[in-house]
């Protein structure tokens, strides 16, 4: 396969399970992060798909379409990792959809990074339910993975539901 068919192949999946997980999220309460904005091609892509959510955005450097770029309220600037942390403060427990493109072509450091520094950084901010899509496979306790549409490369692209992510098991039982 070319490597503009392999391309071709992953932006199709990335869109449709966005969109799948668009549909999903329905009328559930809560915010959607974008974790990698490059080109601000998904971004923007969100924005069509989901006109009425909150996006946040977290990015090393803003490199994006000026059409593409979101408003300083919504951009989290610097380490993913990091900025994750920080975001715990306002976001915990509140997305509902998360997306994560933050390959760097390396395969083996991209699935060490989401495995051991990425999903433990997303756990807190998932709220109960909440889909996240990502180009790498994670470690979510508390997910499930999801089936991919039919002819959908299992390696391509990944889709988890957080049916019983950590911080709503910490407050379960608690009367507010």
């Amino acid at each position: 396969m070319s490597r503009l068919d392999s391309a071709i192949r992953r932006l199709q999946a990335q869109r449709d399970l966005l969109n799948q997980a668009a549909q999903d999220i329905g009328s559930m309460e809560g915010v959607v992060l974008e974790l990698g904005l490059g080109n601000g091609r998904t971004y923007d892509h969100m924005r069509a798909i989901l006109p009425d959510r909150e996006i946040y955005v977290f990015e090393r450097e803003v490199r994006a379409h000026p059409d593409c770029i979101p408003d300083d309220q919504h951009l989290f600037l610097g380490d993913v990792i990091d900025n994750l942390g920080l975001a715990r403060k306002t976001l915990a427990g509140r997305a509902i959809l998360v997306h994560a493109d933050l390959g760097s072509g390396d395969k083996d450091a991209n699935m060490a990074f989401a495995r051991n520094k990425l999903s433990p950084a997303l756990l807190p901010l998932l709220a109960t339910g909440a889909y996240v899509v990502s180009d790498q496979p994670l470690s979510l306790p508390g997910a499930v993975m999801l089936p991919l549409p039919a002819g959908m490369d299992p390696d391509r692209y990944h889709i988890y539901r957080a049916d019983d992510p950590p911080l709503a098991r910490r407050h379960a039982g608690r009367v507010a």
